[in-house]
């Protein structure tokens, strides 16, 4: 027998400015987590790990009750999830059984191309070079975007290498 409730938040509670933008395939990383706190404000998230519960050979009334309960959250945070998404990538992933299905189908495409951008990023830093044709300067401010970039990509350097760059700027 299941008998969990599933009740989500009022949805009214949320105001429309604290919507995500629209995503559009680029900055994956930074949506989703404006998306996981839109619909952990509107208690949704759980419906992004959970698979529907099962109604069982004989369900009584409250089980029934739960099940439809899981299902019409479920479908809320599925369509939060769509509704933050650019018309073309809308279009491709409505069809997604549940916001789980959907979650993880983003997570599995735009993770890999995140992937990618950091291989790009340490290419980037492993190639610079400093040269005669261009000023000390101009170097160090390209050296500093790669530096961000990485920061930006989560993945750590060395704790000297700020204090390396702010000494050389400055």
């Amino acid at each position: 027998m299941y008998a969990a409730p599933y009740v989500a938040l009022a949805h009214g509670s949320v105001g429309l400015g604290e919507r995500p933008e629209k995503f559009n395939g680029n900055d994956f990383k930074r949506w989703q987590q404006k998306i996981l706190f839109y619909l952990t404000t509107l208690n949704l998230t759980r419906f992004l790990q959970e698979d529907a519960p099962d109604l069982g050979d004989n369900p009584d009334q409250q089980t029934v009750a739960a099940v439809d309960a899981w299902k019409h959250s479920d479908f809320l945070c599925k369509n939060y999830i769509l509704n933050g998404l650019d018309n073309a990538l809308y279009n491709v992933c409505s069809p997604m059984l549940n916001a789980k299905a959907l979650w993880e189908s983003l997570e599995k495409k735009y993770k890999t191309e995140d992937a990618g951008s950091k291989k790009f990023v340490v290419g980037k830093f492993l190639d610079f070079k400093m040269v005669d044709s261009k000023t000390v300067m101009n170097r160090v401010q390209e050296f500093q975007l790669i530096l961000h970039d990485i920061h930006a990509e989560g993945m750590v350097g060395s704790p000297n290498e700020d204090v390396l760059v702010h000494n050389l700027v400055c």
